[in-house]
């Protein structure tokens, strides 16, 4: 790894800040104890913080120079609903809460590259430090750019990052074009008649109806989608009665569809609407769907993407960037930044090997090996995109 040395210097700065935020994760909306410590740190560097954006967004502005040029640099700040396993003295003190995704590192290596960039202010124009709330799938991107952020905050570029789980330290990758998936959450409500668990012919049984429904969605994919296409559409829980010895009068399916185009979105939405429907009725019973489009897919833009892709060859070599990585089926609420904005969303490599823990998982830790380079590459990234002119004489 190539870190900036002025960077490396504070790497046990960016360690004890990564740790704290570690302890103490907070879920989507709730981020108040981060972003406290956001926008203070932001503040002691000597940058304009606004804050509210997103209910618990804040937002910092550096302007250097003459130039009206600017870009965004944007980080996550909220963890998840998973009890930790580790046993570190860092875990988390909440139960029931986790940074089991890495946006504690998120967060602090954008930190780390706006306390160097304000100290050595190379560079012309302005950058937008932006710390996103709720990104797990509650819509804090979509609610920071519905409540202005590009209004209040005009770029003519925004960026993104995210650890890399299972990518080796010292690496990036990224695609240009679609990336990540577009992702919706489907609940499916099936109503039929209960009754004695020793007298099913008095039922119409919700939960032999909810397996039916289940089978038959896994057609959607085989039969329905091109086979060049991707397209995921898992169950991935159902729920239906209380007791041993009663049917229940209603059951439950929920899940998830992921894939790259607004049409076979469409497609998984009717088709999940019309099977689970149609089952039901077929045994007597009724079902309802409540279909929530959650994240677009993410697109990155061709020569952000070349940008970026540069700007981390010139910190970890060009034979340490993977310039068309494999599509990938998680989703990422960036999108919608990148839906209004051009730009671009980069992997930084959290380690490989058999200890490599993915993240969303309890126990998953985030790497602090690789803070400073982070730190590191959004320095750059500043330096180079919004580099100062060289007058010839």
């Amino acid at each position: 790894m190539n870190a900036i040395p002025e960077i490396a210097a504070f790497q046990d700065e960016l360690t004890t800040w990564r740790r704290d935020i570690h302890a103490h994760p907070e879920l989507g909306f709730e981020e108040t104890r981060t972003s406290d410590i956001v926008a203070e740190k932001l503040q002691s560097f000597g940058l304009e913080v606004h804050r509210g954006l997103g209910k618990t967004g804040v937002v910092a502005s550096l302007r250097v120079g003459n130039s009206t040029r600017a870009i965004g640099l944007r980080a996550d700040m909220d963890a998840l609903p998973i009890q930790e396993e580790n046993s570190f003295d860092y875990r988390s003190r909440h139960d029931g809460k986790m940074h089991a995704c890495g946006h504690d590192g998120h967060t602090t290596m954008l930190l780390g590259a706006a306390r160097y960039l304000t100290r050595t202010r190379n560079f012309d124009g302005c950058v937008h430090f932006i710390f996103q709330p709720a990104e797990e799938g509650l819509g804090g991107a979509e609610a920071m750019v519905r409540e202005g952020l590009f209004e209040q905050f005009p770029m003519e570029a925004i960026y993104g990052m995210h650890n890399g789980a299972g990518l080796p330290v010292g690496t990036f990758a990224i695609r240009p074009g679609p990336m990540m998936a577009g992702a919706a959450f489907f609940d499916i409500h099936i109503t039929g008649v209960g009754s004695h668990g020793a007298r099913p012919e008095n039922s119409v049984d919700p939960v032999v109806v909810a397996a039916h429904v289940t089978t038959a969605l896994q057609t959607i994919v085989s039969r329905n989608a091109r086979p060049t296409d991707t397209l995921v559409i898992s169950v991935t829980r159902i729920h239906g009665g209380d007791a041993y010895n009663v049917i229940p009068q209603t059951a439950r399916l929920g899940g998830t569809v992921r894939c790259f185009s607004d049409e076979n979105m469409k497609l998984a939405e009717d088709r999940i609407r019309r099977i689970s429907e149609s089952v039901a009725e077929a045994f007597g019973a009724s079902a309802e769907l409540h279909f929530n489009r959650n994240f677009l897919p993410l697109v990155n833009t061709p020569e952000e993407t070349r940008f970026v892709a540069d700007v981390a060859a010139g910190l970890v070599g060009e034979e340490n960037v993977n310039r068309n990585r494999t599509l990938v089926m998680a989703s990422e609420d960036f999108s919608f930044m990148l839906q209004v904005c051009p730009g671009a969303y980069i992997n930084i490599g959290n380690g490989d090997g058999p200890e490599a823990c993915m993240v969303h998982n309890p126990g998953y830790d985030f790497n602090d090996e690789i803070l400073a380079l982070g730190a590191s590459y959004w320095s750059r990234l500043v330096e180079t995109k919004l580099a100062k002119e060289t007058l010839v004489a």
